[in-house]
């Protein structure tokens, strides 16, 4: 597991020419993520969707072209858009309006959340239509506990006056299980969003794995369970400390990408 690290302060871009740069270098870290999420099978064909806010001024930020696979995704693809899903630029292809009115209801509440991931897989569906959430039932699951939101199905996220209750119910959280539909994660960065997806992923396939056995579950006691998401916060007080965790773990990602996927930077 992963200790998640403090947020990097915001870097000022003075000129044009560092703002490309910089929403260059985005594009192809989103990029990136859409490949790794592809690889370990957290996609629904072309309906879910990853969103990371560009630097400077406009408020735009870049999503999934409308139509491709996340294996078909480059940096170029990815469609720029603003805070009312208007294209900025040209484009080939549409946006997901439910991706749309998810993604920037998110952006527009919480200026931490620069990256925005959104999955409907078959363990964190079944979580999200159990009564009782996501359970403590393993270190995994403990990084989300008293930290992720739940918000109640409303249908197809179509309509914009379900964004104050879907801001509302994410809160101050990484981390919203959206009842009777799925997963969403954010992150100060596409990498931290992907981290922890993943690991919220992984609760869920074990949680219902432990469930399907039948038999009587082990949950921690709260005290232990808060001091585990401490920990995993980089909160709590340890003999020992791994801030190099996420990093690490990052970069072997990247490696990944580039054996399987090195076209995502196109």
């Amino acid at each position: 597991m992963l200790t998640t690290p403090a947020p990097a302060p915001a870097p000022a871009f003075a000129t044009a020419e560092a703002l490309a740069a910089e929403e260059l270098r985005l594009r192809r870290e989103l990029a990136a993520v859409y490949r790794l999420v592809a690889h370990f099978r957290m996609t629904d064909l072309i309906f879910t969707h990853i969103s990371q806010r560009l630097p400077g001024p406009d408020n735009h930020f870049l999503i999934n072209p409308y139509g491709l696979l996340f294996e078909e995704i480059t940096a170029s693809s990815l469609v720029k858009i603003d805070l009312d899903g208007n294209p900025v630029g040209p484009s080939a292809h549409p946006v997901n309006p439910a991706g749309f009115v998810i993604h920037s209801a998110i952006h527009k509440a919480r200026p931490d959340a620069h990256c925005v991931l959104h999955t409907h897989t078959k363990a964190g569906c079944a979580v999200a239509a159990q009564q009782g959430g996501l359970l403590p039932l393993n270190q995994m699951s403990m990084e989300f506990h008293n930290r992720v939101g739940y918000h109640a199905y409303e249908g197809v996220a179509l309509n914009l006056d379900e964004q104050e209750r879907l801001v509302g119910d994410l809160g101050g959280h990484p981390a919203l299980i959206l009842r009777n539909h799925g997963l969403l994660t954010v992150g100060e960065s596409a990498a931290q969003a992907f981290l922890r997806m993943y690991y919220l992923e992984k609760a869920c396939e074990i949680q219902v794995t432990a469930q399907a056995a039948g038999t009587a579950l082990v949950l921690p006691p709260e005290e232990i369970c808060e001091y585990t998401a401490r920990q995993l916060a980089g909160e709590a007080t340890a003999d020992f400390q791994d801030d190099i965790a996420y990093d690490l773990a990052w970069a072997a990602l990247l490696r990944l990408v580039e054996r399987i996927a090195p076209d995502h930077k196109d």
